[in-house]
């Protein structure tokens, strides 16, 4: 049969996404690690963690748990971006570059706020990547070939 073959752009903006998904995943097994560390040494039960509420309560390393959070704002708007591009069909080499970049600028935001945790450092990283996103969303739909609209 006649397969069609994802284009080597394409396939790198896939992977770019791919490592958005592996950085979320290794938050979510700090925020997973984080809590249960300070569960145990507070001796506090797990119904203490039943809600967003009674954690603020009762626990304070909530870093990655916020970090974690974070990963399920902005970066939806980035894995749209990947999933229209690679159906369009319409992956090119300044849009691989900038989704390579925004993750890049994702891992600097994690890393802060994971660990020092400087709000100026943090917010720094994350209006980069947010203009940086933007700039991209924008940059995709102005230069989307006709074909693809048609």
């Amino acid at each position: 049969g006649s397969e069609e073959r994802m284009t080597p752009n394409a396939y790198n903006l896939l992977l770019a996404a791919l490592a958005m998904v592996v950085l979320t995943f290794a938050v979510g097994l700090r925020m997973l690690y984080c809590r249960v560390q300070e569960m145990r040494q507070k001796r506090l039960h797990p119904q203490k963690a039943a809600t967003s509420k009674t954690m603020a309560a009762n626990l304070e390393d909530i870093q990655a748990a916020d970090n974690y959070r974070n990963l399920f704002e902005t970066p939806v708007l980035f894995y749209a971006l990947v999933a229209c591009a690679v159906a369009a069909a319409y992956a090119p080499p300044w849009l691989v570059i900038g989704a390579w970049c925004y993750f890049g600028l994702r891992v600097v935001h994690t890393i802060i706020h994971c660990t020092y945790n400087n709000v100026m450092h943090r917010l720094a990283a994350f209006a980069i990547g947010f203009a940086l996103l933007v700039g991209l969303w924008i940059a995709f739909v102005l230069t989307l070939p006709n074909r693809v609209l048609l």
